[in-house]
């Protein structure tokens, strides 16, 4: 038994070691155990020749597969055209005449993690990052459309959200392409990060037109800023269907993909929406109609990547327009206003495996912070509600404890007289486990029973946007940052060993000493970690140790 729990620990340390080995190297962009090294190259304008960026007609309920839209040149890319400002009380947004881009967005609730005197910016168009919101138009057999190449124009009206006013639209009109003309209409909205976008196509020729409007996020393929070390978070695309559910779509499997290979993701359906994720922070287009829709991932040039959503607009007869209304969202996390949006929507805040145990933690983290109106104490309090719930099981994993170091005493008696016969030591070593009724293990069972709960809660605090500038106590002001004076993972070490000097020591020396570097090992990982985390495990050990303490008081043992 003896070694099956020294062989268990050290399994547990190496893979926790390999882990964290993986961690640090995916956070400096090396090659990682796992998969290829992450890069940072963003895709530019001015680099190369560009592909087609609009996505590929898809079959009709007819059955009929259209052919792909013309090329489109590259010039048309490299020029966004006038750039417009809009302003309202929650974003700071900049729209591009070329195709009625969303180039630029700035959450002004949100102070950036480098500089807090800047706003966080998701939408970007630069030499660092290239993340855009675009929708457009398809043509039947090649025919050319309006789409988001094509140069618009903007209308003339309030570029700011004035005081007392609830919204503002900003208009683009685009000129005629393959006998259409396009409106597209932005309506923004106060308190909100959801946003109305109308596209109307108005066929202006002789012939008669079978249009496919697509939307899409276009974004490079580089790490979300702001994520904390050593727990890496997903970045990356998102769709989502009433059949399939939530399914994410990694980067690198888009780019690994073959012409002709499944995607991986579910491509028709009747209802849905698509998204790109990162920690915190989230973008989404919503068509909340039914009707018809297919979803395309693909990569449109080196680390430069989209997710449409395609969707048929019948014919449109010469004269005729055809209109087309979704939501664009383009903000925080925030569960609640997810949910309201859109069924599924709140899945892109990412708990991991774990969700069915991290949803209704949340939710109690959520009440008990409506009675402290403060993260960091609701923190201590739903780990304090853990501990509670699960003060009988860890009752009896350190009475089994207690047993095993009120034994250590014999047991290394034992092991010295007869180190020599290592048999006869492992055959006496059962007998006293079995007079003493004394189980080895008896005090990791209890613990491993336990660990999902903890380890969902690890994720509902790495997730949730509410955490991010949140203050607790004194100089902690930032519960999504490190500590600032390293005294919580301080602290943390400290209880750790703690931990270990109230519980049983091992009688084999080697086993002995890894129970006391362990702790010293994991504590590199906490002195980067968020505090809102470090302040969770800080709490638990204290509780824990005052369990263990009291327990070994009534069984007599030092």
């Amino acid at each position: 038994m003896n070694d099956i729990r020294r062989t268990l620990l050290w399994i547990v340390f190496l893979m926790s070691l390999a882990m964290l080995w993986d961690a640090w190297n995916r956070h400096n962009g090396q090659p990682t155990l796992f998969g290829v090294p992450i890069t940072n190259e963003v895709a530019s304008a001015a680099s190369g020749p560009l592909p087609n960026g609009v996505p590929a007609p898809v079959a009709t309920a007819g059955g009929s597969e259209q052919p792909a839209a013309a090329p489109v040149a590259q010039a048309s890319m490299a020029a966004p055209g006038e750039k417009i400002v809009i302003r309202t009380d929650v974003l700071k947004v900049t729209l591009t005449s070329r195709g009625g881009d969303l180039a630029r967005a700035e959450l002004l609730k949100y102070p950036d993690v480098d500089d807090p005197t800047k706003s966080v910016v998701l939408f970007d168009e630069s030499a660092q990052r290239t993340y855009l919101a675009q929708t457009g138009y398809i043509g039947a057999n090649g025919a050319a459309l309006p789409n988001h190449f094509t140069q618009m124009v903007a209308q003339p009206g309030e570029r700011e959200l004035k005081d007392g006013v609830n919204e503002l639209s900003v208009r683009f009109e685009s000129p005629e392409v393959g006998g259409a003309t396009w409106v597209k209409t932005y309506t923004f909205h106060r308190g909100t990060y959801a946003v109305d976008v109308k596209d109307e196509l108005m066929n202006v020729g002789p012939a008669l037109l079978a249009p496919q409007i697509y939307l899409q996020l276009q974004r490079d393929g580089g790490e979300a800023g702001g994520a904390p070390p050593f727990t890496p978070t997903f970045t990356g695309p998102a769709v989502y269907t009433d059949v399939k559910k939530y399914q994410k779509v990694e980067f690198a499997d888009i780019g690994k993909r073959k012409a002709g290979e499944a995607p991986g993701h579910e491509t028709k359906a009747s209802d849905g929406w698509i998204g790109l994720v990162q920690h915190y922070f989230a973008s989404a287009w919503i068509v909340s109609a039914p009707g018809e829709r297919n979803f395309v991932t693909k990569k449109d040039k080196d680390n430069l990547y989209s997710v449409a959503m395609i969707q048929p607009l019948g014919e449109l007869a010469p004269g005729a327009t055809k209109a087309h209304t979704a939501q664009l969202f383009v903000g925080p996390q925030e569960e609640r206003v997810l949910e309201a949006l859109a069924p599924g929507l709140e899945l892109m805040k990412d708990y991991g495996w774990l969700a069915p145990l991290s949803k209704p933690l949340f939710w109690v983290l959520e009440q008990l912070h409506k009675y402290l109106h403060n993260w960091g104490w609701a923190i201590v309090g739903l780990v304090v509600l853990l501990k509670i719930a699960f003060y009988g099981l860890n009752a009896h994993a350190y009475k089994s404890m207690a047993r095993m170091k009120a034994l250590n005493p014999r047991l290394m008696e034992m092991r010295e007289r007869l180190k020599d016969k290592p048999q006869e030591m492992n055959t006496e070593m059962m007998r006293i486990y079995r007079e003493e009724k004394v189980n080895p293990l008896g005090g990791c069972l209890p613990i491993f029973v336990q660990m999902p709960f903890f380890i969902a809660l690890y994720w509902v605090l790495l997730s949730t946007v509410e955490m991010r500038g949140a203050p607790w106590l004194g100089w902690i002001t930032d519960l999504s940052a490190k500590d600032p004076w390293f005294i919580l993972p301080v602290l943390m070490t400290i209880s750790s060993l703690v931990q270990v000097a109230l519980g049983s020591k091992p009688p084999d020396p080697v086993q002995a000493k890894m129970m006391w570097i362990m702790p010293l090992a994991f504590s590199v990982m906490f002195f980067t970690f968020p505090s809102g985390l470090v302040l969770y495990w800080l709490t638990n050990n204290v509780l824990s140790i005052a369990q263990q303490w009291v327990i070994n008081k009534r069984m007599g043992v030092a």
